[in-house]
């Protein structure tokens, strides 16, 4: 009998989940900018989709999204999440995959986050820190 070879749990996404996650990406990008979603939470903003990731199986995937300009990405997120049905249709049309994923919508803060640490690095206690830790001794 021959094993198989396990990658560590640790070792990330596979390419297989990568590629699908981005495929799928692409294909909801196009989709949401062709579609008109009848949600008060989603008028008159842009949504961005930061990452996709697929689980092992790829039939479940979680959809990292936030808005263009001063909307919450948890309200977007779940009005996403309400249209979720209606975007797997499409997206069974669009994309070739064996199965159609379920499509779970989180709300992205990476882009909050960013803009913390670049406000906190431009504050200038902490420029000075940084230019008296950068100098040569």
């Amino acid at each position: 009998m021959t094993r198989r070879h396990h990658p560590a749990r640790s070792a990330g996404p596979s390419q297989r989940q990568l590629r699908a996650g981005e495929l799928v990406r692409h294909a909801l990008v196009e989709i949401l900018a062709r579609e008109e979603l009848r949600d008060p939470d989603l008028t008159g903003c842009s949504i961005t989709i930061g990452e996709v990731r697929a689980s092992p199986d790829l039939k479940h995937m979680n959809v990292f999204v936030a808005a263009l300009g001063a909307h919450d990405p948890a309200r977007i997120a779940a009005a996403l999440g309400r249209h979720a049905a209606f975007l797997r249709g499409r997206l069974g049309r669009q994309i070739e995959l064996r199965f159609t994923p379920e499509l779970h919508f989180l709300a992205d803060i990476s882009y909050d986050e960013a803009q913390h640490i670049e406000d906190l690095l431009k504050r200038p206690d902490i420029a000075r820190d940084l230019k008296r830790d950068g100098e040569p001794s």
